[in-house]
């Protein structure tokens, strides 16, 4: 078992629930706009958010931002040492140095004795398309030992100075090569894993490989907490991460959906239904399940099993509660709004 550090209020590591984190990707120095975006993968579930820190004036901004949000806030360090040091004196509540980048000794024992001082932990995070020359193989490829050499030479620097709450991440856009440096790195300490897969490509691409690489390792027992990576909002990033750990049974939020995949029985607009119901139960956290299913070979199943249903027929669905029928022979036209009334009546009579 991972050791446990704290970031903020939140504890990483030693059995503690998987922590879902994201990036903002406003500029940082845009105070209303970096805050307006994190109070949205705040409300989606992030329990960590890291910004950018590319200057100084990035790093002081820091120090605005966290007047207006209560949400550990993570500073992404590369090339300049001093950003850190900026950063920690405006209240950032961990520090991401890269070993790519900084790798003069002097400049991380630097950073390690100023963020001993403050209490505040630092994530090595080694990427593939950064690391330092000195670690490729013999024919200057990446492998999964060069990765793992780069983390445990930044490490061995920090606990050389009595640094301890160290956060360790290494990420490549390959999938296995990830995967299998996440296996060797977690047999050489105890420190805290932050999984994520790097780079994995646009939306789709990026939440298949996410989810095979960050499901591969969680399955195994390894990551303490986890970062999606994806183009654009970084909301999304947030849902894909809840339903990894959803899917895996690690951690439950909000909606689970089983949705019928449909065929040639269909007699409703399923995936139509299916995106409009989860759109306005979007706001929900209490955890609940909800089948919406086209045809009785498995939907009556499902129906009788989820906590909330729609079971479909020629036109009209059956609306099932607790697997008890509620509503038969709802119009479709009138599924979404009798369906998602039903959902919300029960969720606030409980809160």
């Amino acid at each position: 078992m991972s050791r446990v550090v704290r970031v903020g209020e939140v504890l990483l590591g030693g059995g503690n629930p998987v922590v879902v984190q994201t990036m903002t990707n406003t500029d940082t120095r845009d105070v209303s706009a970096t805050v307006e975006q994190i109070r949205a993968v705040v409300r989606a579930g992030a329990e960590i958010v890291r910004v950018a820190v590319p200057d100084f004036t990035a790093a002081q901004a820091i120090r605005e931002i966290k007047k207006e949000v209560s949400v550990p806030i993570v500073a992404d360090i590369h090339y300049d040492h001093r950003l850190a040091l900026a950063a920690l004196s405006a209240g950032a509540e961990k520090i991401r140095l890269n070993p790519g980048n900084i790798r003069d000794p002097q400049k991380i024992r630097e950073v390690a004795h100023a963020a001993m001082e403050r209490g505040v932990p630092i994530r090595v995070g080694v990427n593939a398309g950064s690391l330092d020359p000195r670690f490729l193989g013999g024919r200057k490829e990446v492998t999964p030992e060069a990765l793992v050499k780069a983390a445990l030479w930044e490490i061995e620097l920090l606990e050389r100075e009595g640094f301890q709450d160290i956060v360790v991440s290494i990420k490549a856009h390959d999938v296995l090569l990830t995967v299998e440096a996440n296996r060797l790195l977690v047999k050489e300490g105890d420190w805290p894993i932050h999984l994520g897969i790097t780079e994995p490509g646009p939306e789709l691409e990026g939440i298949v490989k996410s989810a095979v690489g960050i499901g591969i390792l969680l399955r195994e027992g390894i990551g303490d907490t986890i970062r999606v990576s994806l183009p654009g909002d970084p909301v999304k990033e947030v849902e894909v991460a809840w339903e990894i750990l959803k899917s895996l049974g690690l951690r439950q939020r909000g909606p689970s959906f089983v949705v019928c995949p449909t065929c040639g029985r269909t007699g409703i607009d399923i995936p139509g239904i299916a995106a409009e119901v989860k759109r306005r139960l979007s706001a929900i956290t209490v955890p609940i399940t909800i089948a919406i299913m086209g045809c009785p070979v498995n939907g009556l199943g499902e129906a009788e099993r989820a906590d909330f249903a729609i079971l479909g027929g020629k036109g009209f669905g059956t609306i099932y509660a607790h697997g008890k029928v509620l509503l038969p022979k709802v119009p479709e036209e009138r599924l979404v709004e009798e369906f998602t009334q039903v959902v919300l009546r029960e969720v606030s009579s409980h809160a």
